[in-house]
């Protein structure tokens, strides 16, 4: 569905020519054979090319469709950018699907790419679906902000509509948050909620503090832990003894009682 959005982008359907049209009856096929239902069938109107993107197997297809995508793209002098959201919950195939066919695309030198966000163990998980990933993707590191920007994340929207933050009620949200860019929104969000004037006091802050705190709770960590093992909450539980920054598997063993090589199981447990 969103290589149908992305083609149509490309080039209107009265504008077709013939890579275009190609593209669409590769796309066609693709459908075709990933949705045996036929719930596409019919949204492009072309004949399905035999032979590409028919093959059943998602990384052949994707790849085929991937670069026909890219060569109508070229022909028009523009691109395509796939946007992918919590990248980390593909499945293994899903994931080597697609790392393949943005790999053919490179070295084809045509205009699609792909801008993915998720948990820290991405490159991991692109390393082991494609051992080439790591010299195809850059992967930067989003992580907290400092004290400035994190200040200014609290503060900027909130002059936007008019009201503002005491100095120390910036101050105490910062240091609460560490920064994380979640925890800011939370707090912000809180915080404009208790304030019933035009500036956001100290007062305000501790009182949002605690439905900072159940609604952290609610909807992010019990989430979160109702999908762990009690294996899992105990080692959690240990990098939470061992306080901020990173923590070595050897004082996670230490914390829970046991040699290193019995806790690697535990971190390293696919996520389903």
């Amino acid at each position: 569905m969103l290589a149908r959005r992305a083609l149509l982008r490309v080039a209107p359907k009265a504008r077709w020519g013939n890579g275009p049209a190609g593209a669409a009856g590769v796309l066609r096929s693709c459908a075709l054979t990933v949705r045996p239902d036929g719930s596409l069938a019919g949204t492009l109107d072309v004949d399905a090319w035999e032979g590409l993107a028919d093959s059943g197997e998602l990384a052949e297809d994707l790849t085929d469709l991937f670069v026909a995508l890219g060569e109508a793209a070229r022909d028009h002098h523009c691109g395509v950018v796939f946007l992918f959201d919590e990248v980390q919950f593909l499945a293994q195939a899903d994931l080597e699907a697609l790392i393949s066919a943005l790999h053919k695309t490179v070295q084809r030198k045509l205009p699609v790419t792909v801008v993915a966000a998720g948990l820290p163990q991405i490159p991991r998980l692109a390393g082991e679906a494609r051992s080439y990933s790591k010299r195809l993707f850059r992967f930067p590191e989003i992580g907290r902000l400092d004290g400035d920007a994190a200040g200014l994340a609290l503060t900027d929207p909130a002059q936007a509509a008019g009201v503002s933050f005491v100095e120390e009620a910036v101050e105490a949200v910062v240091d609460y948050t560490s920064g994380y860019p979640y925890l800011l929104q939370e707090y912000g969000k809180a915080a404009w909620d208790e304030s019933t004037g035009p500036r956001i006091t100290v007062a305000d802050v501790a009182a949002a503090q605690t439905l900072v705190e159940v609604t952290l709770d609610a909807n992010s960590f019990w989430v979160r832990t109702e999908r762990t093992t009690e294996a899992e909450l105990a080692y959690l539980r240990a990098m939470a003894e061992l306080g901020d920054g990173p923590a070595r598997e050897s004082d996670v063993a230490a914390v829970m009682g046991g040699p290193t090589e019995s806790v690697g199981p535990i971190r390293y447990r696919p996520l389903i």
